[in-house]
């Protein structure tokens, strides 16, 4: 039945819609469900296609722009050379990286046991209650901004170091090298590490604690029925078992620690220097990158020198993912 006001149908008859789903197919416009079904695949593979080509992508647009100074100096003299002097054409990488793995370094040994004992409590022990109070301020954790943590560590963690920390180890730990203190401000190693890792907590936190909840609770009664302790079911079976995602979690939190820029930029120094202490100031890629592009690019080399820092920043991450999923395949099988 269909109604005519000016010579216009009333859509909202039951039926009009699927009558001219019909004469659009009947006119080859419109797919079957079979065909939708195809159009979807096809757009969601294009997709993911497009997600996979980011990587290598981004790549060469560093690449590109970091020829010339590549076209200069070899790829082996910049990583190797300490020698940052861009109005001399010098242009040494090696106290950044060094810089960035020393900050990267002491944030996770700070970071990753209390971390993993945290997920171990609030999984294996901790009431439901108690796991619904403390999980979303560890959340929190997360979404607070770098610079928060920057400003928190300027006004708080490089105090502390400077007043206390580094006193009280120099002074009692001075005969090893790591722990000799040259510097009085606070700003360093030490004080980077700290805030990275306040900042790493939650994300391995939370990942490892996903991990742990998903081991069957079967393993544990039969565990339990053996006679075996909370502890020794949790050492012995159940982070056995999920030992390949508390990896996983790890190597989030390092990728989360190594290609942080504010926070590290606001507390670590800013000193072109390879650090022989953890109290010695720093300088890591990304402060660099951060602090100087868009500057003095009237220097010659000087844009592709910073480039091609991002560019090495990249690999090294990229490497150490790789690394770490073999690694994770391993054990996989293993287990």
């Amino acid at each position: 039945m269909k109604t005519e006001a000016f010579g216009h149908t009333d859509k909202s008859i039951p039926g009009y819609g699927r009558k001219r789903e019909i004469v659009w197919r009947g006119l080859h416009l419109w797919p079957d469900r079979h065909g939708r079904d195809r159009w979807a695949r096809r757009s969601m593979a294009l997709l993911a296609a497009l997600v996979i080509l980011l990587v290598p992508l981004i790549a060469l647009a560093l690449y590109g722009r970091a020829r010339p100074i590549l076209a200069e100096q070899s790829l082996a003299e910049l990583l190797t050379s300490s020698v940052w002097h861009p109005l001399r054409g010098a242009f040494g990488f090696l106290p950044f990286i060094m810089g960035t793995l020393w900050v990267t370094a002491v944030a996770m040994i700070i970071a990753v046991p209390p971390s993993l004992l945290t997920a171990v409590y609030l999984t294996e022990y901790a009431s439901t209650r108690v796991h619904d109070v403390v999980m979303p301020f560890i959340d929190l954790l997360a979404g607070i901004p770098s610079v928060v943590y920057g400003v928190w560590g300027m006004l708080t963690v490089v105090p502390f170091v400077g007043d206390y920390a580094a006193p009280f180890l120099s002074r009692y730990l001075g005969f090893i090298p790591l722990f000799q203190s040259e510097n009085p401000t606070g700003y360093g190693v030490l004080a980077g590490g700290l805030v990275l890792a306040v900042m790493t907590f939650p994300v391995i936190i939370a990942v490892t604690g996903e991990v742990l909840g998903a081991v069957p609770q079967g393993l544990r009664e039969a565990s339990w029925s053996l006679g075996a302790t909370c502890w020794q079911t949790t050492r012995r079976v159940v982070l056995r078992r999920a030992l390949p995602g508390v990896v996983a979690a790890v190597v989030l939190g390092f990728s989360r620690a190594f290609g942080e820029t504010m926070a590290v930029l606001m507390v670590v120094g800013n000193v072109v220097q390879v650090p022989h202490s953890i109290f010695d100031a720093a300088y890591p890629l990304t402060a660099l990158i951060a602090n100087n592009y868009g500057e003095m690019m009237s220097i010659p080399l000087y844009d592709a020198a910073l480039l091609c820092a991002a560019l090495v920043l990249m690999l090294v991450v990229l490497v150490f993912n790789v690394i770490s999923r073999l690694v994770l395949s391993r054990l996989a099988r293993q287990g």
